[in-house]
């Protein structure tokens, strides 16, 4: 008696998850179509870091202006400009 049990909320708590995935897929395809971008919010202005490296300043100067990593200097200015 008591595998059926565990048997048939383990059957229920599938059903749910399959709900729950299928709605947000749905909302996420709503939202694309409204055009709505999704994760973080860019943390760096792209145009401010290069502007400063265009001044001859170096990456790691930079990064400690700007409070960032230089990591994160280098992978914006590989980016081509928008």
């Amino acid at each position: 008696m008591g595998k059926m049990v565990v048997t048939i909320l383990s059957a229920v708590a599938q059903v749910e998850r399959l709900l729950i995935l299928e709605q947000t897929n749905e909302g996420r395809l709503e939202a694309r179509a409204k055009w709505v971008k999704f994760g973080r919010k860019p943390r760096v202005d792209k145009d401010w870091v290069r502007g400063l490296r265009e001044q001859r300043m170096k990456a790691t100067d930079i990064a400690k202006q700007l409070n960032i990593g230089p990591s994160t200097v280098y992978k914006v200015l590989s980016e081509p400009a928008d």
